[in-house]
């Protein structure tokens, strides 16, 4: 995608790309700005396990998940391989995971604080090649490619390379490595599919109300299946979630006590009780009754 800048007459100028030299000035950039660019804690750089070096080790406090980034120089290396390796390397060693989050976070995170099903390896790099982006195209692999640019005016794009809809299952095709089965079992990548199953037509037909006003707010709206609920981002900040009830939905909104108007009244302060998703307030939704009044509840949560 070319990137242009214009003057005051409306002449447009192309602004080159500017490489990164060295994939340790992409590593550092990437770790002093975790929380911004990928909405994590930063953990670890080059946490070194069973004589392989991670490159960077993050946690998703959102997910309660541990997250291995590694940035990649070589165009033709295998994505797929490495990373099973790599979630095969965390589930055999979670005690040592746990430990490093507890000595660098000063934390007391337990095994069973830790949501396993959701770890994920992320890969970086300035482009990758079809084969790679082709490899990666499951619904089902926690497996994730994010590319980085950097250009002549110190401006930098990062962005996430999306799976298509129609991705398939990475089970047709890895059922023979010796690090799939273990990985499958424990490692789940959850979708809307698995949460709306089961659930009858009129609570499915709710959701995709409440789902399209969401992201008819703002053009840069995701939606992000979560174990138990749907969390809805822009970029890394989490905006509300949508946990899929029998006889409805439950709706979160990320607002802190104390800051959300709601002349209405309809939402609950549950900043004292525990609950799916981020934020101080939810409602219960049965119908499309107050929708337009309850986007503008959702859009106070919009950064």
């Amino acid at each position: 995608m070319a990137l242009y800048k214009y003057n005051t007459s409306g002449i447009f100028s192309e602004i080159k790309e500017k490489p990164f030299k060295l994939e340790r000035d992409i590593q550092r950039m990437f770790e002093t700005n975790m929380s911004e660019i990928m909405g994590l804690e930063m953990i670890k750089s080059e946490f070194t396990i069973k004589d392989r070096r991670i490159d960077t080790l993050a946690f998703d406090p959102q997910s309660k998940a541990f997250v291995i980034i590694e940035y990649k120089r070589e165009r033709n290396s295998s994505v797929i391989d490495q990373g099973f390796t790599y979630l095969s390397l965390m589930l055999q060693n979670q005690a040592d995971f746990i430990l490093e989050y507890n000595e660098t976070q000063a934390g007391n995170l337990k095994r069973n604080d830790v949501d396993w099903s959701q770890t994920k390896v992320v890969f970086v790099s300035q482009g990758f090649t079809p084969n790679q982006r082709e490899a990666v195209n499951f619904k089902d692999l926690s497996i994730e490619l994010w590319e980085v640019k950097r250009y002549e005016n110190d401006s930098v794009s990062i962005t996430p390379i999306r799976k298509s809809h129609a991705s398939a299952s990475i089970k047709t095709v890895m059922q023979n490595s010796p690090e799939f089965k273990e990985v499958t079992e424990k490692i789940k990548e959850y979708s809307e599919e698995n949460l709306l199953k089961g659930k009858s037509d009129d609570v499915v037909e709710l959701y995709e109300s409440y789902k399209n006003a969401i992201l008819n707010l703002n053009t840069e709206i995701e939606v992000k299946p979560q174990k138990w609920y749907i969390s809805f981002k822009k970029a890394n900040s989490h905006i509300c979630a949508l946990e899929i009830q029998k006889n409805g939905i439950k709706l979160t909104i990320n607002v802190a006590k104390g800051h959300l108007e709601d002349s209405k009244q309809l939402t609950r302060d549950i900043s004292t009780v525990g609950h799916f998703g981020n934020g101080d307030y939810e409602l219960k939704i049965s119908d499309t009754k107050y929708l337009e009044y309850i986007m503008s509840l959702v859009k106070q949560a919009i950064k």
